[in-house]
């Protein structure tokens, strides 16, 4: 490689640079020897150009490509030239040329790679995570890769235009457990003490906020040692937003305009701003969970007046015990088997419904149901659900959440079957959660988001007589069905701090303990202030077509929060866990 400087990417090269000579240095992607002439792929980051070496005319350079194999790292010297008539690529954005050698170098040979570098192949995951550094080097990779960059910068550049400063809070911080575990970390100097790893820097940003910053943003690394799922990861990355002197519009308005601006930017997808906005309630009443997908319809209806004097004794307890009756319709257009009936009660049941009633309009009397019902009530149900003879007719009755909760997740699986989706990017925003909720297993009120958010004001004097009737002022940001984001304007009061500590059983040497650090910072002039975090692997994963945030993160952890590639987590010496005053039993 002495004296060679790379000119430009491989793929870049286009029909406007015939005639040029370049220096191309990556990976050999394929090799083939056809009868004297050597056709070798060359690719890099930018892409792949093929180039050919007639060892009539470079018998050295000839003599060094044809040792190479895939996935040998090369550099060659050529001119540009365009490919003879009908021998183009059109599948290749350089498929109009190729590149003629004349010189050719072995920059490192390789061994052959566990996989081929390319997509639409079928690799057990654990091994393109034991292998990660080759599974980067393929297209599709390269390309998320590409775009999670380009849309991190996107936020940044609003930010910045915006006035926000990034500013790093520390990993290392103060364990207070709420919500998730936390991951901890031992330390040395003080035996038997522990740091943990942020689940978020929300203490420290809201302290950033007495402090006088008034608007802060970081791309927050947060580690949460919670199981897995397909969108979930022990670490991951947040973008971290917080402002003073502001209102729930405020927030909501910058977040949209930095979704606008960074989905064109870096994806070239044009958002409709402003977002659609709808209450917890609403969401809850018309779709059946607080992160509704609005790219189909089949909402769920309220159907209790209609069949409040049933003589169907599951409906006429239901009523009298002041639960509700809700109901969705599927379409005749598809067709609902009974192994698919026993499919969906057992959904419904799974969400702690008793059961799932079905009626087929048209065919009553094969519904051991609708026997039980009115002609007028079936007729109200049908108006009522906008349905008409075929269409099928699916009612849970139960508690209020228990019952939208079992249809509302009936409602995504029928969506999935039917091909209901509409393509496209449907964000809107859910507001007006709950502040609390009531856990059942430990018979105690805990906050629904963070202890942190602010109640509505109308709803303030519900704090002493009825906490699990506050509303919040908080907010999500649902995209497509999945939340990727939410926040909340905070209290930034201490008295009203303390009285939310109460409620959720944290008494004053608690919160001292846990959260003294803040409430001493809220006595000296803390401001209105608010804001939000989203999750910036699972935006560039929806925006590029991925299930699993896996795909768009480079070195993720296995569902098992293992890492094949490290071997991490794995076991210490003893003279580490010595330094550290711990013992494995």
């Amino acid at each position: 490689m002495k004296g060679l400087k790379k000119t430009c990417g491989c793929g870049e090269l286009r029909a406007k640079d015939v005639g040029k000579e370049v220096t191309l240095m990556g990976w050999a992607h394929r090799v083939r020897d056809h009868g004297g002439l050597i056709f070798v792929d060359v690719r890099d980051r930018t892409g792949i150009v093929q180039a050919v070496c007639d060892p009539q005319k470079s018998p050295s350079a000839y003599e060094v490509m044809k040792d190479w194999r895939s996935e040998f790292v090369v550099a060659l010297r050529g001119k540009v030239e365009r490919r003879p008539p009908g021998t183009e690529n059109p599948n290749l954005p350089t498929g109009e040329v190729e590149v003629i050698v004349e010189y050719a170098e072995t920059l490192n040979p390789s061994l052959p790679p566990p996989f081929p570098i390319r997509d639409g192949i079928e690799v057990e995951e654990i091994t393109r995570l034991k292998y990660r550094y080759i599974d980067l080097r393929r297209p599709k990779m390269v390309r998320n890769t590409y775009y999670r960059y380009k849309f991190t910068k996107a936020v940044r550049d609003f930010m910045e235009k915006e006035g926000f400063w990034e500013i790093e809070t520390p990993i290392l911080i103060k364990s207070t457990p709420e919500g998730a575990r936390d991951f901890l970390v031992p330390s040395r100097l003080v035996p038997g003490s522990f740091y943990a790893l942020p689940q978020s820097p929300q203490l420290l940003k809201q302290i950033l906020m007495v402090s006088g910053v008034e608007r802060y943003f970081q791309i927050a690394r947060c580690f949460r040692d919670e199981d897995l799922r397909a969108d979930r990861q022990p670490e991951f990355t947040q973008i971290d937003i917080e402002m003073s002197f502001v209102d729930r519009d405020d927030v909501m308005d910058l977040t949209e305009r930095m979704l606008r601006y960074s989905f064109k930017e870096a994806f070239g997808i044009e958002l409709d701003v402003p977002f659609p906005r709808i209450s917890y309630y609403e969401a809850m009443e018309r779709f059946g969970t607080d992160k509704p997908d609005m790219s189909f319809d089949m909402e769920l209806k309220d159907v209790t007046d209609i069949l409040s004097g049933s003589s169907f004794r599951v409906f006429a307890d239901a009523v009298r015990d002041g639960k509700c009756i809700k109901a969705i319709k599927v379409p005749q257009s598809f067709t609902i088997t009974r192994q698919m009936v026993d499919r969906l009660t057992d959904m419904a049941k799974e969400e702690g419904a008793k059961g799932l009633a079905v009626i087929p309009l048209g065919e009553e009397k094969s519904s051991y149901v609708a026997k039980f019902l009115t002609r007028e009530e079936l007729n109200n149900l049908a108006q009522r659900l906008s349905a008409e003879r075929g269409d099928v007719l699916l009612l849970v009755a139960d508690e209020w959440e228990i019952a939208c909760s079992a249809l509302g997740r009936i409602r995504l699986f029928l969506a999935g079957e039917m091909a209901l989706r509409r393509k496209g990017f449907h964000l809107l925003w859910v507001t007006d959660f709950p502040l609390f909720k009531y856990n059942r297993e430990e018979k105690r009120i805990e906050p629904s988001h963070h202890p942190f958010s602010a109640p509505l004001d109308e709803d303030i004097p519900l704090l002493d007589s009825d906490p699990l009737k506050v509303r919040g002022k908080v907010y999500d940001v649902i995209l497509n069905g999945n939340e990727i984001g939410g926040g909340s304007i905070r209290i930034h009061n201490s008295e009203l701090q303390a009285k939310v500590f109460k409620i959720i059983g944290i008494d004053e040497k608690m919160a001292e303990e846990r959260f003294g650090f803040l409430l001493r910072a809220f006595q000296y002039g803390a401001p209105p202030h608010g804001g939000i975090a989203l999750g910036l692997d699972r935006i560039v994963a929806l925006a590029l077509g991925e299930e699993s945030i896996r795909e768009v993160i480079a070195f993720p952890k296995t569902q098992t929060g293992s890492c094949p590639l490290t071997e991490a987590p794995s076991p210490v010496d003893e003279i580490q866990l010595k330094e550290l005053h711990l013992k494995i039993e």
